[in-house]
Parts: structure tokens; sequence; C-alpha cells
């Protein structure tokens, strides 16, 4: 996959089915998912990469008309609001309720391989690539203020409602798929999707996570 981080997740939704390897050459900008560009050898480093497996998110869409939509994401499922009214959420698991209610900009669920993308961005932490963990993290978060969100295990199911529809209109971003007008969300680890993620010995993605949890703020 020749390009940029966007076009790396484009390329793992549309082409997971075949069951190949992702060998992820960085044409873009920051390029995270990505390896160096290299002109020459690119089959002899594509032969000593070494594998990652990762989950997608699966996250289960119900809008205002009770219409359903399935989507996976690679990097996160974020909530917002999308108009001037600030979004009113519940948020829960299939174990207890994470937040009753939760006023502010949206959130975001974010996966350890997306942790250090727009989850960092909107101060949520960052996770070590095995840690089997998501991350819940507010966006704007007015009230409570403050509240940090939340470290779950992967294994849990997240529900996310709206507490205010008609009045307060919500659109959710899987990676880069819009859906507005949303009732409430369910989203999960889908383990049956194995995605296949090829890397230099140098550019693991275990060890980009890792340099970023080490790094200060400058």
């Amino acid at each position: 996959v020749a390009g940029g981080d966007g076009f790396m997740l484009n390329s793992l939704k549309k082409y997971h089915i075949l069951n190949k390897p992702f060998y992820g050459i960085n044409c873009g900008t920051f390029g995270f998912l990505m390896n160096k560009y290299y002109s020459n050898n690119i089959d002899n480093k594509i032969r000593k990469s070494k594998k990652i497996i990762i989950n997608p998110l699966e996250v289960i869409i119900v809008n205002n008309k009770n219409k359903k939509r399935k989507l996976i994401a690679i990097n996160e499922v974020s909530l917002f609001r999308q108009s001037k009214q600030t979004a009113s959420l519940k948020v829960r698991t299939s174990k207890n309720i994470i937040i009753k209610k939760l006023i502010g900009d949206g959130i975001l669920i974010s996966t350890p391989a997306g942790s250090t993308a727009y989850n960092m961005s909107v101060n949520g932490p960052i996770l070590s690539l095995n840690s089997g963990k998501l991350a819940i993290t507010p966006i704007s978060p007015f009230r409570p203020r403050r509240w940090p969100g939340k470290i779950i295990s992967s294994k849990l199911k997240i529900y996310i409602e709206n507490l205010s529809i008609s009045k307060r209109p919500l659109a959710t971003v899987a990676d880069n798929i819009e859906v507005r007008n949303v009732k409430s969300l369910i989203i999960y680890v889908n383990k049956k999707i194995k995605l296949n993620l090829l890397y230099d010995k140098n550019r693991s993605l275990i060890k980009k996570i890792k340099n970023e949890q080490l790094k200060k703020i400058n």
C-alpha cells in the first residue's frame, strides 16, 4: 500500500476479506501506519518484514428512524454534536455504567493502534498494542468538567445513547465514514476480522507506539 495513513485505512477496510498481509510504504506526510519509503529492494524488505495482527472495532449505528448500519473502524469511532447544541450522552458497557450523563462536544472510542492519532490529540491515553484495552475519551467535556475518560477491557461491548435525540442531533465517524442523526451505538472488537500488517524490523508499530509513550511534551 503506497500512500499515507488514510489510504492504508481505506485499503484495509476494502481488501481485508482477501486475507492477505498489508505492507505500507509511506508516500504521504506522517505515515504512522506505514514503513519508510525506499526506492530499491522492496521485495526483499517485504520478505524480511515482521507481521502484526490487529482486530478492528465494529460499530452498529442506529439512527433517529431506527435504521441500522454496521461499519468497522481500525483507529477509532467518534461521536460528535452536529449542531450548535452540545451532545448529551450516556455511556455504559456490558458490565456497568461508565457515565450517566456526559455533556460536551462528543466522545471517542479508540483502539491501541489508533490511540496515537485523534485520541491523543484530545488528551486520551496512548495504549500499548498488546494491552487488550480500549480508550473511552471525551471531546471537550462540559459536564462533568475535566472528566478524563476511562480505559476498559477490549472484551467488553460499549453502548452509547443519545439522551436528547430531537434537540441534540449527533454524527458518528468510523475512521473516515460519517453517519448522521445517530440515536445509539454499540461498539466492540471483532475478533473474527484479523488484519495482518507487515513492518520492517526497525519500523514496528509496537515500537512506534512505545516511542510516542516515552516522548515528552514540547
